[in-house]
């Protein structure tokens, strides 16, 4: 079996079974207040290794909510019923999803490769290695953090502006800069109702 660490590890049978597993739990959740509990040692192999994952909603094409781990803390198909229930329950932006709209809601899924630091020596040389449309990225400064996963460089194509917003979503001014920022990129599969 290829590295659960790769992008495009799973087959279409595990893409729609996420898919599905999301959609489930939201609906679970619209009734019970409660995400969908699953049995880890049901689920096949794929969906039982641990891997971070966001699920974003959209809404007649309206960011929804979106809700996610940037650590593989649990396995796969749990980590995916956790933040489809948050995304569309507790996504702090936005009011619950209402029950009219949980059957209209767009899923996306994505599926997080661990994070790497990058080394950089000034803001220049971070931006020179960020990869437009690829990278997701983290940004630390002391108890400052924020992520943009890449799906983001579809509205931010430009690198100085792609990090202007991330800090600014780190609760930095977008000018702001020191020596001891961290960054960390990763990569992402995405799985929605075009992918399967």
């Amino acid at each position: 079996m290829p590295s659960t660490d790769a992008i495009g590890f799973l087959r279409p049978t595990h893409r729609r079974a996420l898919l599905d597993l999301a959609r489930r739990s939201i609906e679970h959740g619209s009734v019970h207040g409660l995400p969908l509990r699953i049995q880890p040692e049901t689920l096949a192999p794929e969906l039982a290794v641990k891997r971070a994952t966001f699920v974003t909603l959209e809404l007649h094409g309206k960011l929804r909510g979106c809700i996610g781990t940037l650590q593989a803390v649990r396995v796969l198909a749990e980590d995916v019923v956790h933040n489809a229930y948050a995304a569309a329950f507790r996504d702090p932006r936005f009011p619950p999803v209402s029950p009219s709209d949980v059957e209209r809601l767009d899923i996306r899924l994505s599926l997080l490769t661990p994070a790497e630091p990058i080394s950089f020596t000034s803001e220049e040389d971070l931006l020179r290695q960020m990869t437009v449309g690829e990278d997701g990225l983290i940004l630390e400064e002391g108890f400052r953090r924020g992520t943009f996963l890449p799906t983001v460089w579809a509205s931010l194509p430009d690198p100085k502006t792609f990090l202007q917003h991330l800090k600014l979503k780190a609760g930095l001014p977008e000018d702001y800069w020191s020596d001891s920022i961290k960054v960390y990129r990763y990569r992402t599969e995405t799985i929605d109702k075009h992918s399967v």
